[in-house]
C-alpha cells in the first residue's frame, strides 16, 4: 500500500512538473556589464533548487567532519568501558571456577581500566559500585589464597566506596561487604 502511495506521489510530482516546464515562456535577465545574460525560468528554478541541494549536503558533509574527533571519543570510552566490564566479569568467572589468583588479578585490572577513565576525565555511571565489588571480588580471591594483608586491604577500599548513609543500594552493598568480613573472621576462628 505505501507503494502504490509513493507511485501516485510520483506521477503527481510528474504531471506538475511538465504543466510547469511544459510551456514556460518566461525569461530572466540578469545584467553584469558589459555582459547580458538571458536565461528561462525552469532553467533558474533548477539551478536555484540544485544550489540549495549542493549547499545543504556541503554543510551536512562539513558537520559529520567536525563530528569525528567526537564520535572517535566517544568509541574509545566505550571500548575503555567495555574492557573493564568484561574484566570484571573475567574476575567473578576465574573465582567461581576457582582460580583465586587469576580472579585477583582481573578485578585489579577492572579497577585499573576505571581509574584509567577517571584520570581521563570521563565518569563511569556506576563507578562506585563496581569498584566495591571488584574489591570485593579481589579480597575474596585474597582470603582464599590465605594474603589475609591483601584482603584486609582490599575490604577497606570496599568499605571506602560503600558510604554507610548512602542511598538504599549503597547501603546494601556495604552490608553485603560486612557479611563477607564477618564469613572470613568466621573461617579465620577469629571472634
Amino acid at each position: 500500500m505505501r507503494a502504490a502511495l509513493w507511485l501516485l506521489a510520483l506521477f503527481g510530482v510528474a504531471v506538475a512538473a511538465a504543466l510547469f516546464a511544459g510551456n514556460n515562456q518566461g525569461t530572466i535577465t540578469l545584467y553584469w556589464p558589459p555582459y547580458r545574460i538571458d536565461l528561462s525560468l525552469n532553467m533558474v528554478v533548477l539551478l536555484l533548487v540544485s544550489g540549495f541541494v549542493t549547499v545543504y549536503a556541503a554543510l551536512r558533509a562539513l558537520a559529520a567532519l567536525l563530528e569525528l574527533p567526537h564520535q572517535a571519543r566517544r568509541w574509545r570510552v566505550q571500548q575503555k568501558e567495555r574492557a573493564m566490564h568484561s574484566a570484571m566479569l573475567d574476575a567473578l568467572t576465574h573465582m567461581l571456577a576457582g582460580r583465586f589468583l587469576r580472579s585477583r588479578k582481573a578485578a585489579l585490572a577492572a579497577l585499573g581500566q576505571e581509574e584509567a577513565l577517571t584520570a581521563a576525565g570521563e565518569t563511569v555511571p556506576h563507578g562506585h559500585h563496581l569498584r566495591a565489588l571488584a574489591h570485593m571480588v579481589a579480597a575474596e580471591s585474597s582470603h582464599a589464597l590465605q594474603d589475609r594483608g591483601n584482603r584486609d586491604t582490599h575490604l577497606q577500599h570496599a568499605l571506602e566506596q560503600a558510604p554507610a548513609r548512602g542511598t538504599a543500594h549503597e547501603q546494601e552493598l556495604r552490608e553485603g561487604v560486612q557479611m563477607r568480613a564477618a564469613r572470613w573472621t568466621l573461617d579465620d576462628r577469629d571472634a
